[in-house]
């Protein structure tokens, strides 16, 4: 009678399987009724039902992204050229902040925030950034109603990178600096899960000596902001694929890592998680086209990332709009 039950186990175990790979979550191409204009070094936000294309090379304007219409819309041009950045929601607003802007590989830090009302349709000015605190390509994110700036480089893609760690209270427009991150990186992406940050990828962009792309960052550092501490995981925990200019949001415990280049001619597809819970690395479905130098949103438990670059470097530049449901 034992052939039996093991012929059923094994059936039952295929059910099991496929069911699982059924179940999980995948990327899938968003189509709407239009398509947005090409671009990459820029960022995307969310507010509301709508998702917003930000910046990239060039002067742009805003395309929002209406959920519920599935199409895309124009909006305001930006104030001018911003690029490298990681764009932040705050109060139903977005922010633009460590971001710079100019020609490569000498381009500049915007020496001030901008923010983008989606509402009103509008850009405005906001504070200064402390002039000895001004860079680019830096980890941008929110935690307790303020807002945290980490990493990134002084001088475009030549030199001068930072381990910089700063916050910004828009209550009072007052600038807070907190103790640096254990190593400097730009073209860095960062979420926050339980009260930690996740500093995952990235790179020291170095034109001066003809390394832009080659000297990725595999250690992983993680803010505390219970214990106000950093600390670095252990070189086994490092990030499983190496690569810079990903995007990175929170879902759930989990911090996902998404895209990304490096000396590889084609941009990363890969899709790797970090639980903060387990402090474990875990690989998802890649994406269906591999990009870098966009950024990434969570809306009602999906995670949507559009444009970007299909290879190292400039382009080909992408209009396409991916979700990981």
């Amino acid at each position: 009678m034992k052939k039996p039950i093991l012929l059923a186990s094994l059936f039952f175990t295929f059910l099991l399987v496929g069911f699982y790979a059924k179940n999980a979550m995948q990327w899938r191409m968003v189509t709407g009724t239009n398509e947005p204009v090409p671009r990459h070094e820029n960022a995307f936000a969310q507010v509301g039902d709508k998702l917003f294309l930000l910046g990239g090379r060039n002067k742009l304007f805003v395309e929002a992204y209406d959920l519920k219409k599935q199409s895309w819309e124009k909006m305001a041009e930006a104030p001018l050229e911003m690029h490298h950045f990681q764009a932040i929601t705050f109060k139903n607003e977005i922010y633009v902040l460590g971001a710079l802007t100019g020609k490569y590989p000498h381009e500049t830090p915007i020496p001030r925030i901008y923010i983008f009302n989606p509402q009103q349709n509008k850009w405005r000015a906001g504070a200064e950034i402390p002039e000895n605190r001004r860079r680019g390509s830096a980890g941008t994110t929110v935690y307790g109603n303020k807002i945290y700036l980490v990493g990134g480089i002084t001088d475009g893609h030549w030199d001068g990178h930072v381990t910089w760690f700063d916050e910004y209270d828009p209550a009072t427009d007052k600038w807070r600096i907190l103790p640096e991150a254990p190593r400097a990186r730009d073209h860095v992406s960062v979420a926050v899960a339980n009260g930690q940050m996740v500093v995952a990828g990235g790179r020291l962009s170095t034109a001066k000596i003809g390394k832009v792309l080659d000297l990725t960052v595999p250690e992983v550092d993680i803010y505390d902001f219970k214990s106000n501490k950093w600390r670095t995981l252990p070189a086994a925990q490092n990030i499983p694929t190496q690569r810079a200019g990903n995007s990175a949001v929170a879902l759930g415990s989990k911090i996902i890592i998404i895209g990304g280049e490096s000396p590889q001619k084609l941009a990363h597809n890969q899709t790797e998680a970090f639980d903060v819970k387990t402090q474990t690395w875990s690989t998802l479905t890649p994406l269906q086209t591999g990009r870098h130098g966009t950024g990434a949103v969570v809306y009602k438990n999906k995670v949507y990332t559009a444009a970007g670059s299909a290879n190292q470097g400039g382009g080909p530049e992408l209009n396409t709009m991916e979700v990981l449901e």
